[in-house]
């Protein structure tokens, strides 16, 4: 099968039946195993992206929320939020089919606090710079449910059976790094 193709066809289907240009398929041994266009104007839900959508369909069929053996094909570079999911989830491999740059002469989706195009600069921000407003209310008791997880979880840290990579960049090489695929 072209998943390729899949994911063009599920994204066009999409906007002839009144959505956005979006859709995303995830392989798992050559096989689809969840796919998905996205349905924010169909469900009036901010979080219903594609990439999101298919996770979910994808981890739910797993029984895990780990996507290791797992190619996931989008249509357009995903937002920060997808982009988020998609690390999270730990694919082998994403493949997008469009850029941001191509598309933007025919769809933008620019928001309150952010534009796409400068979204990744206003992440790397300190929580207190940046433009949605954010307010720190330090809680002790807070705290306390993260030590209970840990006593509940043989005094590990991490999630069992979480994929680990490389020891992540710290903040001086992490500003180096490209912001965008």
């Amino acid at each position: 099968m072209d998943f390729v193709q899949r994911t063009i066809d599920l994204a066009r289907r999409n906007v002839e039946e009144g959505g956005r240009p979006f859709a995303t398929v995830i392989v798992k041994d050559g096989r689809i195993l969840a796919e998905s266009a996205n349905q924010v104007a169909q469900t009036d839900d901010p979080t219903a992206h594609a990439e999101i959508l298919a996770i979910r369909e994808a981890c739910t069929r797993l029984g895990t929320e780990h996507l290791t053996g797992t190619t996931i094909y989008v249509l357009a570079h995903p937002c920060p939020m997808c982009l988020g999911s998609l690390y999270y989830c730990s694919p082998d491999e994403v493949v997008f089919l469009t850029t941001r740059e191509a598309y933007e002469p025919h769809y933008v989706d620019d928001r309150k606090y952010f534009e796409l195009d400068t979204f990744y600069g206003e992440f790397a921000k300190p929580w207190g710079q940046r433009r949605l407003p954010m307010r720190h209310a330090p809680s002790a008791d807070a705290v306390e449910v993260y030590r209970l997880w840990q006593q509940r979880n043989g005094g590990e840290r991490r999630v069992a059976g979480a994929p680990t990579g490389p020891t992540a960049p710290t903040a001086s090489t992490a500003s180096t790094a490209p912001t965008e695929g």
